[in-house]
């Protein structure tokens, strides 16, 4: 029974490896339209509606976003408090610069160095090690985030968590910026700390 669950781990990271290796490349999407520039896009508030799902594709957590981005030139801050189904409460604040040729680099309290992304067409692709907290540890994930702009006020967000070239987790998220004033209800029981 033990080596049957050996072989079935072993397979499962094979198979996600190559996966990874077909993944999509930015340039794909050179010739999309609309246009998705993630500083004009993130420029004040906006809510997103989110869910994790593990490597088998059960959702484990739901959530929701509210965002607040401001721009200074090329420079910017986005600020990020997530509210989990279960209560949770945490903050992100992630310090943006826009680069040439539609790259981006960012920083944030619980991101590795720096994050890096660029956008052609309607997409953008988004890749940094994020720590997580899990329980009394902390687990460095490789993020490999896409966003799709469908419209002027909707995004449409894919990430993979990935370690030891695995893919462990999928996060899907929904921009809305259509309804600026609306916000996120805050859960019944809140845990607070930061991402």
């Amino acid at each position: 029974m033990f080596l049957f669950h050996i072989i079935k781990v072993v397979l499962l990271v094979v198979v996600a490896m190559l996966l990874t290796a077909c993944s999509s490349n930015i340039e794909d999407y050179k010739s999309t339209s609309p246009s998705f520039d993630i500083k004009e896009y993130f420029t004040g508030h906006v809510i997103a509606h989110g869910m994790i799902q593990d490597y088998s594709n059960r959702v484990t957590r739901r959530f929701c976003v509210d965002l607040e981005g401001v721009w200074q030139g090329n420079s910017g801050e986005l600020r990020e408090t997530f509210y989990f189904d279960d209560g949770e409460v945490t903050f992100r604040n992630w310090q943006l610069t826009k680069l040439a040729d539609g790259r981006y680099q960012g920083t944030a309290e619980d991101v590795e160095g720096a994050a890096f992304g660029q956008h052609h067409g309607f997409a953008f692709q988004w890749q940094y090690n994020l720590f997580v907290p899990i329980e009394d540890d902390t687990y460095k994930f490789f993020m490999d985030d896409w966003m799709y702009q469908m419209d002027q006020y909707r995004v449409f967000n894919r990430t993979t968590m990935n370690k030891f070239g695995a893919t462990l987790a999928e996060i899907t998220l929904f921009f809305d910026k259509e309804n600026p004033e609306r916000r996120c209800e805050k859960p019944n029981k809140l845990k607070d700390s930061t991402i």
